[in-house]
């Protein structure tokens, strides 16, 4: 049995030849919690949806269930498989290039979509400050200024967004760590209790897909393997401290405006706790709130591009996109094909509806997770021996359990989907199938050059 597998990796920039600065602990930390989170901002339509404490619940509870399985799947491939590409190597390796391929298609896809609701979410802040866009064609020309200069600000380099992300952590979660302090005289504990107002009828869909969205993605730095200094070590001590940083983030402050804030549950919008601190505070500090939305949308947008365009990357890097798609800039060293590709798809649905944008990334996401814990089932079983710097410290019953109860919750977020997330999602998974086997008539007929993948048929 093989102890170790070679992956492809770059890192010589294309011309200038010199060593790419690789991400470190602090940094790497931040990158995967704006991978996930980037603070409270999002979490309040779960109020609104379900009430105070269905939201408190959830974002207590579902962590366990979600985030935690996640993360450690993450870990443990992610060490085992330390190569650009992260998921998509892990699905290649489980079951063959055709799962490898369609995994990739999912979950770019998802990510891109994922990327397109952020600077969505930063100008439904910024409106509140500046209503001019709230509607019309100043909000569609803001949406697309936004995401072409956050585009340039990753292309600059990885090493460059992973310290902005420690800044902008800082600066975008102080208001709220004021917020709650100053809330704590205010709080009514039985506020807490309460499952919404008589008469208002839950939104399950809306509920669960607040949850699913606030508190996803932990494998999507695993596309950034190649790019982390020792990922052996790095990996499992990053995502175990993200873990409980962006679950505190969330608690913390909803406990607080939850206790402190009466008001009715419709006004529970995104945006709302910027609102509350208002309330709480005053107005410097709602200002501050709106400010550090836009912060941390920016923070947001750049971890989740990073991702993206390192995963067009590492598909390059082992044959499922031709060579070109990973060329990496002379300047900076980063990968402009896969920037340009991700900012080009998420400028296309920018201009969806916010809830529609969140529930198709969702969807698909959903999906390629089915596929994640399959191939982490998979590759225990069908390669034992080989080499896992961190290991998930269970047996395969306990290991198929823990994947179960994750699993039946994707398959509710695949069931409760709209029509419209149904056709968009359905009509992107036929385009990733035809772009699998069109890459294979290329790779056949030698139309375009191609890495190598081991398991290649």
């Amino acid at each position: 049995m093989v102890q170790s597998e070679q992956l492809p990796t770059t890192i010589e920039g294309n011309g200038g030849g010199h060593k790419q600065k690789k991400l470190t602990l602090v940094p790497l930390i931040f990158l995967i919690y704006f991978e996930v989170a980037g603070g409270p901002y999002g979490e309040e339509p779960a109020v609104k949806a379900a009430g105070p404490l269905l939201a408190l619940l959830g974002f207590l509870i579902f962590p366990f269930i979600w985030s935690v399985p996640e993360a450690l799947i993450t870990a443990e491939l992610s060490t085992a498989y330390p190569g650009d590409g992260g998921f998509v190597i892990w699905a290649e390796r489980a079951f063959g290039p055709f799962c490898g391929s369609i995994m990739g298609t999912w979950k770019f896809l998802s990510g891109v979509i994922n990327i397109a609701s952020f600077p969505v979410l930063c100008i439904d802040y910024m409106k509140k400050l500046f209503p001019i866009f709230a509607s019309g064609f100043p909000r569609y020309l803001a949406i697309l200024v936004s995401t072409l200069m956050l585009s340039f600000l990753n292309y600059t380099g990885l090493t460059i967004v992973g310290y902005a992300s420690v800044l902008l952590g800082v600066v975008s979660l102080m208001p709220f760590i004021i917020m709650s302090l100053v809330a704590i005289p205010q709080i009514r504990p039985h506020r807490w209790l309460s499952l919404g107002q008589k008469g208002v009828e839950r939104d399950w869909n809306l509920f669960f897909n607040t949850l699913f969205w606030n508190l996803n993605f932990w494998d999507n730095v695993s596309t950034l393997a190649g790019e982390v200094d020792r990922p052996h070590k790095t990996f499992p001590i990053g995502l175990f401290v993200a873990v409980i940083f962006t679950c505190v983030a969330y608690l913390i402050p909803l406990f607080a405006v939850t206790g402190a804030v009466s008001v009715d549950q419709s006004m529970w919008e995104t945006g709302f706790m910027a609102d509350a601190a208002h309330m709480i505070v005053g107005k410097w500090l709602k200002i501050w709130i709106e400010i550090g939305a836009v912060l941390s949308a920016i923070g947001l947008f750049e971890a989740q591009l990073s991702s993206s365009a390192f995963q067009v990357l590492g598909m390059a890097n082992i044959g499922f996109l031709p060579k070109f798609c990973g060329k990496r800039s002379k300047w900076f060293n980063t990968p402009w094909v896969g920037i340009l590709a991700s900012t080009v798809i998420a400028i296309g649905v920018s201009y969806m509806n916010f809830t529609d944008i969140i529930s198709s990334a969702n969807f698909l996401y959903s999906l390629g997770m089915l596929l994640e814990f399959a191939s982490f089932l998979r590759l225990r079983i069908k390669r034992p021996q080989l080499e896992r710097p961190y290991r998930v410290p269970m047996r395969l019953p306990g290991l198929i359990i823990m994947c179960l109860v994750p699993s039946a919750f994707l398959v509710f977020i695949l069931v409760i989907a709209t029509k419209i997330v149904f056709l968009v999602s359905g009509f992107m998974t036929v385009g990733g199938i035809i772009w699998y086997f069109a890459m294979k008539l290329c790779k056949s007929k030698k139309w375009c050059a191609f890495g190598s993948s081991e398991n290649e048929e």
